[in-house]
C-alpha cells in the first residue's frame, strides 16, 4: 500500500505519530524512508482511521531532506499531547520498506508487516550498522554474493537502512 496512517517502531512495540505540525516535508521524509517515490501528500485528523496503542511522536517538523524520521526535530519518544483522532497519515506511491508501516484501518500491534521483496538487512554485526548485506525475496533472506560489490553498492545498501 502506498496510503496510510503512519506508525513507527520504537522500543519494542508499533505506535503512532501525532498530527501536530505534520506537513507534506514530513510525508516527504516517510515515502523516503520506505523508498516510496511520487508526490508526497501528508493528511491529518486520523483521515486513515484512528489507530491504537502508543502515540510514540508528537511535533515533527523534517525539512524535508532526511533520509528518516529519527533525523528530524520533533519530540522525545512518548512524549506527546493528543488522542488518536490526531493520528498523522500520509499518501505515496509503491514500493514499501521497513520500520514504518501504513495502515488502512486497526493494525495488530503484536504483528509485524508483511516485508516488501528487495528489504535488506545486516546480520552478524557487532552493532546494528554493520554486517553481512541480506535480501528478503520470495518469502525468505538469502545473502549478496560479493563478485562486483563496490562502495557503491555499500553506499545503496546504507542509504535503503537510513543510513548517510
Amino acid at each position: 500500500s502506498f496510503e496510510g496512517r503512519v506508525e513507527v517502531y520504537h522500543d519494542g512495540k508499533w505506535g503512532t505519530i501525532c498530527d501536530d505540525q505534520w506537513d507534506d516535508r514530513d510525508a516527504e521524509v516517510v515515502c523516503r524512508q520506505l523508498g516510496l517515490s511520487g508526490t508526497p501528500k501528508a493528511l491529518s485528523w486520523a483521515h486513515y482511521g484512528q489507530g491504537s496503542g502508543p502515540i510514540l511522536l508528537d511535533e515533527v517538523q523534517c525539512s524535508g531532506n532526511e533520509l528518516s524520521l529519527d533525523q528530524c526535530k520533533k519530540s522525545d519518544w512518548g512524549q506527546q499531547n493528543c488522542d488518536h483522532i490526531e493520528d498523522a497519515g500520509v499518501s505515496c506511491d509503491p514500493f514499501t520498506g521497513t520500520e514504518v508501516q501504513l495502515c488502512q484501518s486497526d493494525c495488530c500491534p503484536f504483528l509485524l508487516p508483511p516485508l516488501a521483496e528487495g528489504t535488506v538487512r545486516l546480520a552478524g554485526g557487532r552493532s546494528p550498522a554493520e554486517g553481512r548485506v541480506e535480501v528478503y525475496y520470495h518469502g525468505d533472506w538469502g545473502t549478496v554474493c560479493d563478485d562486483g560489490w563496490t562502495d557503491l553498492g555499500a553506499q545503496v545498501v546504507c542509504r535503503q537502512l537510513g543510513f548517510r
